[in-house]
């Protein structure tokens, strides 16, 4: 009995278990701390008596915002630091939710999302380029991890805002109370942190430069703008798909997001050991099939649960589109992976920009099944342009 107790402490002193780097917690903080934005929308739009026109212009300028960020991102990331700019914009962000909430009216709630979108992309760049740079720095992958911790941090907010709304709390004390934990929690995380050195890259660094897409961007951009495309339409019409494809209780409906995120977050949290077994590429195109299987159930589903099946499918199969993208970007070596990561990201925002109204048209003019059905393509090239997510020899 007393030698198997020393052979057990012996085995966990020869392999102590390794804790989650801190940039894993980050990504964590950065989601909390949009706060469950969009499913207090409503209620915002309520207290300023915004009609659907006025409050779709006001969200318009959280994508200006962080188009003008993405554009200097670069620049302000390698000026300042990766560690500096978690420690201002996390819970800047928190913050700049609660004077949201407070605008008086829509020409300042516009402004608001502006400068939430311009927060939102700078503090996106920073993240993503720290965990890349702490990939280079231990040779051990954890790009997936990050984000399934931050679709796990996503769906807390979201849970935490429906809560808040089904308690009557309105919206800026929801965000005021939420942005105690976050600053907390970057101060505990993000302080004592020390960050990883940056990549070694081929480009001269003097002078402004403009995170502008090269052709190899342009290909990374392909493969990962069907997830983002799917993703984008699966949040705006997969409860309208369910009301109007099938009978069942409104609650019903609302299962298709859960099911996609729950299955997102599953499939990036199990993502890097895959990658490192099997390299991104054939995990990117076995992954891409995954979400065509699920795209075609959604399109052609007979009945409720097929279609719920086809939604879970869909976001395990997009889970690795954007942290394995980002990964390519970073690792390029032609210039600052930080501006690489911010054309990518730039380039997505800009491309996807008029997506919502040319969706929507579609299922004005046809249903929601061809809604989705368009979708197809997208999923196709990406499986083609996978090949591009291969590591650059020399």
């Amino acid at each position: 009995m007393i030698s198997e107790v020393v052979r057990r402490r012996r085995i966990s002193e020869a392999s102590p278990v390794k804790l989650p780097p801190p940039i894993v917690l980050v990504f964590f903080l950065h989601a909390l701390a949009q706060g469950g934005m969009f499913s207090r929308i409503p209620d915002m739009q309520r207290a300023l008596g915004l009609d659907e026109a006025q409050l779709g212009l006001a969200l318009l300028g959280q994508p200006a915002g962080a188009i003008l960020s993405f554009l200097v991102a670069s620049l302000v990331v390698e000026r300042l630091g990766t560690r500096a700019i978690i420690l201002g914009t996390i819970p800047g962000m928190a913050l700049v939710l609660v004077l949201i909430a407070l605008a008086p009216g829509l020409p300042l709630m516009w402004l608001g999302f502006a400068v939430f979108g311009g927060v939102f992309a700078l503090s996106n760049i920073a993240i993503n380029v720290e965990a890349d740079r702490v990939e280079a720095a231990t040779g051990r992958r954890i790009m997936n991890t990050c984000h399934g911790i931050w679709s796990v941090g996503l769906l807390t907010a979201s849970l935490i805002g429906t809560a808040m709304s089904g308690a009557g709390v309105v919206p800026a004390v929801h965000f005021a109370v939420l942005l105690v934990p976050v600053a907390i929690g970057i101060a505990l995380v993000a302080w004592p942190m020390h960050v990883a050195p940056p990549r070694p890259h081929a480009a001269k660094t003097t002078g402004l430069r403009i995170a502008l897409p090269t052709p190899m961007i342009l290909l990374l951009l392909g493969y990962a703008v069907a997830a983002s495309l799917l993703e984008g339409g699966l949040r705006n019409w997969s409860v309208i798909f369910m009301r109007d494809s099938f009978a069942a209780p409104e609650w019903v409906d609302t299962l298709t997001l859960p099911a996609f995120m729950t299955a997102q977050s599953i499939g990036r949290l199990l993502a890097d050991r895959a990658v490192t077994r099997w390299g991104p590429v054939r995990l990117a195109r076995a992954l891409v099939l995954t979400a065509l299987v699920g795209l075609v159930l959604v399109v052609f589903s007979p009945n409720l649960i097929v279609a719920l099946i086809g939604f879970a499918l869909i976001g395990f199969g997009v889970c690795v589109s954007f942290p394995l993208s980002t990964s390519a970007a970073a690792r390029l070596g032609d210039r600052p992976a930080s501006e690489n990561v911010a054309a990518l990201t730039m380039s997505q925002q800009v491309l996807l920009l008029g997506a919502p109204a040319l969706l929507g048209w579609i299922a004005t003019v046809a249903s929601t099944r061809v809604t989705f059905a368009v979708m197809l393509p997208p999923l196709l090239l990406a499986l083609y342009l996978a090949r591009y997510l291969a590591p650059r020899k020399g």
